[in-house]
């Protein structure tokens, strides 16, 4: 019987994929999601959000985190939160958290050395080594979700202009 040939489709049509993480996946890590995937294009990069909690799954980001992403013209009322998984270590290369309890929580699942390597603060993108955290919102008022949006727009902004994903 003669063999055929399964080709590698992967290979040839494989984006950069980047998974945005915080706790619920409804404030800052949607916010993330948003202003990073309007930095790059869509058809070299993926970007994705999900929580270390499962509370959200399947919601819209809060209220004030779409108005606010509004306000700067990204429209981020379309995402749905999903739970972070062990399987994210495989779909992603690359892994910003948004705070130190995230890290942890995140670092826990992985297997090997390598997918810890993908996970890093986002905000050590603008204070390398600081362990600089985004505040979460949430118990906030909208000044809360505006410090958000604007330190993310800055890491991602850094992140992007500093070549990380080339």
């Amino acid at each position: 019987m003669a063999g055929f040939f399964i080709p590698n489709f992967k290979k040839h049509s494989l984006k950069t994929k980047i998974l945005m993480v915080c706790l619920g996946n409804i404030c800052r890590s949607p916010l993330a999601h948003g202003i990073l995937e309007n930095m790059l294009d869509s058809n070299k990069f993926e970007v994705q959000s999900a929580g270390t909690g499962a509370w959200h799954v399947g919601n819209k980001p809060d209220p004030r985190s779409i108005e606010v992403a509004a306000k700067n013209n990204i429209d981020i009322s379309r995402q749905r939160a999903k739970q972070f998984s062990t399987y994210d270590f495989e779909i992603y290369d690359f892994i910003f958290v948004m705070d130190k309890s995230n890290f942890r929580d995140v670092i826990k699942l992985a297997k090997t050395p390598q997918e810890i390597e993908k996970v890093s603060l986002i905000l050590d993108s603008t204070h390398p080594g600081q362990d600089k955290e985004v505040p979460d919102p949430y118990y906030g008022g909208e000044h809360g979700f505006k410090q958000a949006y604007d330190l993310l727009y800055k890491a991602c902004e850094k992140i992007v202009s500093s070549g990380s994903f080339s």
